[in-house]
C-alpha cells in the first residue's frame, strides 16, 4: 500500500472548496481564503492540497509507529463517515456527543467503559436472575454508554493523535488535547479559529460529500501505517495477499466493494474556483 493520493479536482467535485458566507468568517482564516462568489468564501485548494497530503502524513507516521488515532466528528454529517472509517482502519471514534474529561480523566471514563463491557457479557449471557424492570434498566444504560463509549472501548488509555471534524464544535476534544500535548489534526473551515490545532486542513466542514472525502483519506493513510507497522515486525504481507487471492478463486466469490466511491462527471468549467463557486449548487442548509 502507499499514502493514499488524490486531486484537486476530487477536492472540488466534494466541495471542499467552499467556505460560509462572508459575513460570518473569522479573521484567522484569512490567509486560507481564495475570494469570494455570491456571498460565499472560497477556500484556496492550492494551499489545502498540501497541508491535507502533510496531515495524511502524520497520520499514517503515527500508525507506523504503534500510536492510536481518534477521530472525533459529533455533528449529524459526520456521524457515519467518521465511524466507517474508524472501524476500516481498526482506530477509535467518538460520533456522538464529546464527554467532558475524556482524555483530562481517563480513569474516570475507563470505569464507565469496564461498566459497559460488564453490561455486554451480562446481556449475552442471558440477563438471568433479572427482572423485566431489571432489564429493561440495563438495556437503557447499555444502549447510553455505547453510543457515548463504543467506539472507545477498546483504546486502553489516551490516544496519540486526535483528528476531528469541526473545530467549533469539537472544540472541548481539543483543549483536552493540547492539556495534554495530543498533536490535533482537524478540518478547519472558514468561521473557525485553527488555534489550537497542529495540522490544518482548510476546507469545509459542513458537507457530507467533503467529510466522507476526508475521513476515507484518513482511514487510507491509518491502513498504510498498519501495512509499514507489520512489514517493519518482519511480517509478509505478500504472503498474506496471495492466500487471500486463493480463497477468493476457491470459493469464487466476485463481488463489489461495499464502499466503492462513486465516480461523478463533472465539466470543464467546474475545474476552476470561479466557475464553481458561480455555476455548481451548492448546498446552504448547515451555512446559517
Amino acid at each position: 500500500m502507499a499514502l493514499p493520493d488524490f486531486s484537486m479536482r476530487q477536492l472540488l467535485e466534494a466541495g471542499v472548496h467552499f467556505g460560509h458566507q462572508t459575513q460570518r468568517w473569522n479573521p484567522r482564516m484569512g490567509e486560507y481564503i481564495y475570494g469570494d462568489r455570491n456571498g460565499i468564501h472560497i477556500v484556496d485548494l492550492t494551499q489545502t492540497v498540501p497541508m491535507l497530503d502533510q496531515a495524511l502524513q502524520v497520520i499514517r507516521d503515527t500508525v507506523a509507529k504503534g500510536g492510536r488515532i481518534l477521530m472525533v466528528g459529533t455533528k449529524r454529517q459526520a456521524q457515519k463517515p467518521i465511524a466507517e472509517a474508524a472501524e476500516k482502519s481498526a482506530q477509535f471514534y467518538m460520533n456522538h456527543r464529546w464527554l467532558g474529561g475524556t482524555l483530562t480523566n481517563w480513569k474516570t471514563v475507563s470505569q464507565s467503559i469496564n461498566r459497559l463491557k460488564e453490561i455486554d457479557e451480562r446481556m449475552a449471557e442471558g440477563a438471568e436472575g433479572l427482572t423485566k424492570r431489571e432489564r429493561l434498566s440495563m438495556e437503557r444504560d447499555q444502549t447510553k454508554l455505547n453510543a457515548s463509549l463504543g467506539g472507545i472501548r477498546e483504546m486502553g488509555g489516551v490516544p496519540d493523535l486526535l483528528f476531528v471534524i469541526d473545530v467549533n464544535k469539537e472544540d472541548l476534544a481539543i483543549a483536552e488535547a493540547k492539556k495534554l500535548g495530543i498533536p490535533v489534526v482537524a478540518v478547519v473551515d472558514t468561521n473557525c479559529s485553527p488555534d489550537g490545532v497542529d495540522f490544518i486542513i482548510p476546507g469545509n466542514d459542513d458537507a457530507a460529500r467533503a467529510i466522507s472525502l476526508y475521513c476515507d483519506l484518513v482511514s487510507r493513510a491509518a491502513l498504510d501505517g498498519m501495512s509499514a507497522q507489520l512489514g517493519a515486525a518482519g511480517v509478509d504481507l505478500g504472503a498474506f495477499e496471495e492466500v487471500s487471492e486463493e480463497e477468493a478463486t476457491e470459493e469464487e466469490v466476485v463481488e463489489t466493494p461495499a464502499n466503492a466511491e462513486d465516480t461523478v462527471a463533472v465539466s470543464d468549467e467546474a475545474v476552476s474556483n470561479d466557475a464553481v463557486a458561480k455555476d455548481a449548487p451548492y448546498d446552504l442548509d448547515n451555512k446559517e
